[in-house]
């Protein structure tokens, strides 16, 4: 499978949609009452929120397919050596991904970027999180005593 179809590439992050906002219903409503302020409460977002940055990345790394002249055909655009011979790095970063077949045209899904970023954002939110009711939990058993 070089690339996407149509129906995987509207699907895909579709289904990751529904995954992350199943998992914010079920966080929101929870089944025992603040039982976000455990530290522990916070790996479950956070390894879901890997799984959808990890699944995001590699749609977007392997956008391309193994040959990306083939792909730029196959999409109906037109291949431009000389500027994949100037921007000869981009394909390879790993960070923000771009495999364009000339000035104009990017095989990586527009979605991909910004869904990483997104990521990484809450991810820090969900350590944010952690911290915060580790250090709060800990001063409230501090008080007790």
């Amino acid at each position: 499978m070089d690339t996407l179809s149509a129906p995987d590439a509207i699907a895909v992050p579709l289904l990751l949609l529904a995954v992350l906002g199943l998992r914010v219903w079920k966080t929101a409503r929870g089944p025992r009452p603040r039982r976000w302020e455990r530290p522990g409460w916070w790996i479950l977002p956070a390894v879901v929120l890997a799984a959808v940055g990890f699944v995001t990345w590699f749609v977007g790394i392997f956008s391309g397919g193994l040959d990306p002249g083939e792909a730029c055909a196959q999409r109906g655009t037109r291949y431009d050596y000389a500027y994949r011979a100037e921007h000869w790095r981009e394909p390879s970063r790993w960070f923000p991904l771009h495999d364009k077949c000339n000035a104009h045209y990017d095989l990586v899904p527009a979605f991909v970027n910004p869904t990483l970023v997104a990521v990484a954002v809450l991810l820090l939110a969900c350590v944010a999180g952690a911290v915060a009711a580790a250090v709060i939990g800990r001063n409230k058993r501090e008080t007790r005593v």
